[in-house]
C-alpha cells in the first residue's frame, strides 16, 4: 500500500491482483475531488451575486428616489407652463414625468435579483444594441480620458512657461548645467553663453 499526497489531499493505493480497482478508486477520488471543487466555485458564485445583488438593490432604490424627485420637478415645471398657457410643452412635460414616475417605482420597487434578471434578458433579447452601448460607451470613455490627459498635460507645461518659476525651481535634479543668477533671478547656462559668442 503505497500513498500520495498533494497539498493536504492523500491519494491511496493498494496492490491487487485486479488492476481495474485501483483505477477505480482513483477516478472516484477524482470524482468526488472535481464535484468538491465545482460545489465550493458554485458557493463563491452564489456569494459573489448576492453580494452585486445586495449593491444593485440598494443604487437602484436611491436612483428611484431621484428620479422621482425629478418626476415631481418635472411636473412642477408643467403646471407653470400650463398656467402660462403652453399647453404642448406642458403636455410634453408631463408625459415625461409619468415615464419618470414609472422608471423610479419600478427602480424603488425591484429587487436587486429582478433587476439582474431583467437586464440579462434584455442582453439576451437585443444582444447587437447591448454591444453598441458598450461600444459607444468605451469610445466616449476613451474620448474623456484623452481630453482629461490633454489638459493636465497642458496645464504641467503652462506653469514652467508663465515665468513664474526660476530656473533652478524648473530643472530635474538630474541636470548637470551650471547657471549663473543675474540680479532678476533667472539664470542662463554657460552651454547658452557659448553659443551666443
Amino acid at each position: 500500500m503505497s500513498q500520495y499526497g498533494n497539498e493536504g489531499s492523500t491519494v491511496t493505493t493498494e496492490s491487487t491482483g485486479d488492476g481495474g480497482s485501483t483505477t477505480d478508486q482513483v477516478k472516484d477520488q477524482v470524482k468526488e475531488k472535481a464535484q468538491v471543487a465545482q460545489d465550493k466555485a458554485r458557493g463563491a458564485m452564489g456569494e459573489a451575486r448576492g453580494r452585486i445583488s445586495d449593491q444593485v438593490d440598494q443604487r437602484s432604490t436611491q436612483a428611484g428616489e431621484r428620479i422621482a424627485g425629478t418626476a415631481s420637478d418635472v411636473r412642477s415645471i408643467a403646471d407653470e407652463l400650463r398656467s402660462q398657457g403652453k399647453d404642448a410643452p406642458a403636455n410634453l412635460a408631463e408625459q415625461v414625468a409619468s415615464q419618470a414616475d414609472r422608471v423610479g417605482d419600478y427602480l424603488k420597487g425591484a429587487s436587486g435579483d429582478r433587476i439582474l434578471r431583467d437586464v440579462e434578458d434584455y442582453a439576451r433579447r437585443q444582444p447587437m444594441l447591448v454591444a453598441a452601448a458598450g461600444l459607444a460607451l468605451g469610445f466616449a470613455a476613451s474620448r474623456f480620458l484623452k481630453a482629461s490627459s490633454g489638459r493636465r498635460y497642458e496645464s504641467g507645461h503652462q506653469r514652467y512657461d508663465n515665468g513664474g518659476y526660476d530656473r533652478a525651481s524648473a530643472t530635474s535634479p538630474y541636470d548637470t548645467r551650471t547657471y549663473e543668477t543675474s540680479t532678476y533671478g533667472t539664470g542662463t547656462s554657460h552651454a547658452d553663453d557659448e553659443r551666443r559668442s
